[in-house]
């Protein structure tokens, strides 16, 4: 194969597939956020619930069976991404079934099965993307990856709105994204490059393997159970009205849990799992990249928390204005955003880029900020003509807000080009041996901002309102910038030697 079309094949592969990844995402939020404010859901309830994403904090600890283990005929990668999607398709139908209304916690639990399979997916795409570009191609295999990953967020954060409002029905809409993902795992199956020259997974006893597995998951459990136990000795109750004794509560069973899941595995003897860790922390500022991927995303995370109900509940647009909006801008401006992204990335160091996309990111929430400020109509607008573009229809005309288009197009862009550009250092953290679980480690912190943010931004926006719920968000920005910043050295380093810490054979 001809290596021209050889690298077109991979960055095609990684395009779609970050479709894959970006799709169910919004489905446990901002379009799940959107069918429980419909469903009359009061937004703290609203913020709570956006912990049914917890499993991307968690993905790194059932990675390593990922890194371990291989399906048979399909291969390391591919098995498991053919498996997770078709999970994924099942679990989305069954979301389909549920009333957030009249059965929450099965709703909830259906809308967690979604968040662990797509984690899981996220694992092994991840993977995929790291093993099979080359080092020369990972800025802009970055950059495609976000352009497909904001793709699917419009089309399930975006165009599924306008679904809803048009066909009446959430369920409808859930069912035809698990349609989406049946034809996801075909595509996966029949088109995928294989990866070449990867490492063989570790040559470990693989009961001793899946029994440190499950002593991984019984220390996570009881350091859950010993957090609450130890609250509720103090006196404490987990179901009290107060919002922030129940944010207590959650954060002190993560605090708690991780610890004792970790010594749990390294006492059983989980190999992958300890061997990775050996790896990455072997490297010189381990822990400063850590804090740096925890920090970078925070303001971006903590203002998108909440987006959807901001603009419901607090601003009063229709399901239908959101969606539309979100549709335009991200058709056209993501597609800008993408590809100045990687543009940029081939002539800036990833430093600079890291820099420069985290600034822009940050400054952006001030569009939101402006429209909670100003109100409706303060920009003006316009009026959009019906049309028919198959996937998605306007039957009769829609008055468009200017500030709106305008707050949305700057979180569009500038989120994407911060993504690219963060997709691109943790690549080069990843060891191939150990790419599921390294990723996934790095990720899932990545993560924790979008996920245990939530309750405390559901609160937060009704104790002290929207404008300074912005103002805040743009805020949390400056820690990671500083740590890019601290960091130069480290970060210009790691690019100009790339680091792999094994090398495919």
């Amino acid at each position: 194969m001809p290596s021209k079309f050889a690298a077109t094949h991979r960055l095609l592969a990684v395009l779609l597939l970050g479709f894959a990844s970006g799709l169910p995402l919004a489905l446990t939020g901002q379009a799940m956020q959107a069918w429980l404010s419909v469903a009359g859901v009061d937004i703290a309830t609203i913020g709570f619930l956006g912990l049914v994403g917890v499993p991307y904090t968690f993905k790194f600890l059932w990675a390593p069976l990922m890194d371990r283990f291989e399906l048979p005929l399909l291969g390391r990668r591919r098995g498991w991404l053919v498996l997770t999607q078709l999970l994924l398709a099942s679990a989305l139908y069954w979301m389909a079934g549920m009333s957030p209304a009249a059965t929450p916690l099965l709703f909830a639990g259906a809308a967690v099965s979604v968040a662990f399979f797509s984690a899981s997916q996220d694992v092994v795409i991840d993977a995929y993307r790291t093993d099979v570009l080359l080092p020369n191609e990972r800025g802009l295999g970055s950059s495609l990856a976000v352009f497909g990953y904001r793709l699917a967020m419009i089309l399930s954060g975006g165009i599924a709105l306008i679904w809803a409002d048009q066909w009446g029905s959430w369920a409808q809409v859930y069912r035809v994204m698990a349609g989406i993902f049946v034809a996801a795992a075909v595509v996966s199956l029949l088109t995928l490059p294989r990866v070449s020259g990867i490492l063989k997974p570790l040559d470990s006893n693989p009961l001793r393997e899946l029994a440190g597995f499950l002593a991984l998951l019984a220390g996570v459990l009881a350091g859950a159970f010993v957090s609450r136990w130890a609250l509720m000795a103090l006196g404490l109750d987990p179901d009290d009205t107060n919002k922030w004794i129940r944010l207590l509560f959650i954060l002190a069973g993560v605090m708690c849990a991780l610890p004792l899941g970790a010594w749990a595995a390294h006492k059983a003897g989980f190999e992958t799992l300890n061997r990775s860790l050996t790896s990455y922390f072997a490297q010189p500022g381990a822990w400063a990249f850590l804090l740096l991927i925890v920090l970078y995303k925070f303001s971006d995370a903590f203002a998108g928390s909440l987006t959807t109900v901001f603009l419901i509940k607090g601003m009063a647009f229709t399901q239908a204005e959101v969606g539309i909006v979100n549709k335009i801008i991200g058709i056209w401006l993501t597609i800008f955003g993408a590809l100045i992204a990687g543009a940029l990335m081939l002539r800036l160091t990833l430093y600079r880029a890291l820099l420069i996309f985290g600034v822009l990111q940050m400054f952006a929430n001030f569009g939101f900020w402006a429209l909670a400020v100003s109100g409706k109509g303060a920009w003006g607008g316009f009026t959009l003509a019906p049309f028919d573009w198959g996937i998605v229809a306007l039957k009769q005309p829609a008055d468009i807000d200017g500030l709106l288009m305008f707050a949305i197009a700057a979180e569009n862009i500038t989120s994407g080009m911060g993504t690219a550009a963060f997709v691109a250092l943790l690549m080069s953290l990843c060891n191939h041996r150990y790419t599921a679980t390294h990723y996934a480690l790095l990720s899932a912190l990545a993560a924790v901002g979008r996920i245990y943010i939530s309750p405390l931004a559901g609160v937060l926006s009704e104790s002290i309102g929207w404008p300074a719920f912005f103002v805040l968000a743009v805020v949390l920005g400056l820690p990671g910038l500083y740590m890019v910043w601290r960091m130069r050295k480290a970060i210009t380093r790691l690019a100009e030697t790339d680091v792999d810490r094994a090398s495919p054979a």
